[in-house]
């Protein structure tokens, strides 16, 4: 039983007196107790449950709106990321890419039947003609078939301006006189040569050394693609460049 409170009051009595007597005031003390009614066990079980059942509910609104900020953040963050900038592919590449790819795309390659040339208006010796082809990733250009001759001939008869214009090719007899190779190591074939009327002659009068090396001139009137002849290695021509096409 749960012990019961006890208030305190003071209460006063009058006493009659007589006539020549003053009426006199006692005082005294009166002790009343207040019982405390103990509570039923099922109540305090009930306000028990009703106060987890209220703390259970602001656990899950505290939970729900951590979850709703985190997931505004995560979207906050994605339409960031979403929103920079995007590299451009056509971006200039590093630079030790772009050196390669920059000689792909040179001015004055084009296509054709498998392969890329370069028709070069740089004048300079079959050697240095070569070494440049060699550094574009290429080489000077070895004719393999009458198409691919007819081809060349109808490029030069739009690039040469003047009759005294030629291109170097890849065709050269400098490690033995009159033996040509192309600058792969394979023969020449004489099916496939396409000489000019009296050449190759190896003339020696602008070199004592002869003419070692072929090169393609702008013959209006040539008879059956006819239009190579050897010259002197030195002279400063221009060149035709050759590599396999890229897919």
């Amino acid at each position: 039983m749960a012990e019961a409170d006890v208030t305190y009051s003071d209460v006063k009595f009058t006493r009659q007196s007589t006539k020549d007597e003053a009426p006199s005031v006692v005082y005294s003390d009166v002790k009343m107790s207040r019982t405390k009614h103990p509570v039923c066990p099922k109540c305090a079980i009930d306000a028990q449950q009703a106060g987890q059942c209220i703390r259970s509910k602001v656990t899950t609104v505290v939970l729900l709106v951590l979850i709703g900020i985190l997931v505004v953040t995560v979207i906050a963050l994605a339409v960031k990321i979403n929103s920079r900038p995007k590299m451009n592919t056509t971006s200039s590449p590093p630079p030790e890419v772009k050196n390669l790819t920059c000689l792909k795309c040179e001015p004055g390659w084009e296509k054709h039947g498998g392969n890329s040339y370069y028709f070069s208006t740089t004048e300079s010796s079959w050697t240095d003609s070569r070494r440049s082809c060699i550094d574009r990733g290429s080489d000077l250009v070895k004719i393999d078939s009458r198409e691919e001759q007819m081809f060349l001939e109808s490029k030069l008869k739009e690039k040469l301006k003047t009759p005294l214009d030629a291109f170097w090719i890849g065709l050269t007899d400098s490690q033995a006189e009159g033996r040509w190779f192309w600058v792969d190591g394979s023969p020449l074939d004489p099916r496939l040569s396409f000489w000019s009327d009296g050449e190759p002659n190896n003339w020696a009068g602008q070199n004592p050394a002869g003419e070692d090396c072929v090169r393609m001139e702008k013959k209006e009137n040539s008879v059956d693609l006819k239009s190579w002849d050897d010259h002197s290695c030195h002279v400063q021509l221009k060149s035709i460049c050759e590599k396999p096409a890229e897919m």
